[in-house]
């Protein structure tokens, strides 16, 4: 069996400044922010696999994982692991499901770096990706328990 050698990966996609993430942060679109600082922005997924589903993004313009400077990508982390904190809190989960997807064959859809935080409780299945929109009083209800949770 002869394996047919791979052509090398050009550059990544420049970044794209349309992208839902950077509409977001430029306060173009809506979102139930839970968390914000200099350098990065936690809020809720409209399309939560779990109650209390959270997406936590650096400000800075990173498409993804491979480009982020480390220490964004360390500050991120950090925010990430406070949010995991707050959701474990708040929605008495008995774990927590951390996800984070680069370019579209590692399952990336939107080209703005992101963490999933998403509250598992044991026993139960999360929903299927982006299969039902929550309701706007849910998800403020949530914010507001987890905006509770991290302010101690």
């Amino acid at each position: 069996m002869s394996v047919e050698p791979r052509a090398e990966p050009g550059p990544a996609p420049a970044y794209d400044t349309a992208n839902i993430f950077a509409r977001i942060l430029r306060g173009e679109l809506p979102a139930h922010k839970i968390y914000e600082d200099d350098k990065a922005v936690a809020f809720l997924d409209i399309m939560p696999r779990a109650a209390g589903h959270a997406l936590v993004i650096p400000k800075a313009a990173a498409r993804n994982l491979l480009d982020i400077t480390p220490d964004d990508l360390a500050h991120v982390a950090r925010v990430a692991q406070k949010v995991a904190k707050a959701a474990k809190a708040a929605f008495a989960a008995d774990g927590i499901t951390l996800q984070q997807f680069s370019e579209a064959a590692g399952g990336q859809e939107v080209f703005h770096l992101h963490f999933h935080v998403i509250p598992r409780h044991a026993g139960i299945a999360m929903k299927p990706p982006a299969s039902v929109m929550e309701t706007p009083e849910i998800l403020a209800d949530h914010a507001a328990r987890l905006r509770a949770a991290l302010a101690g």
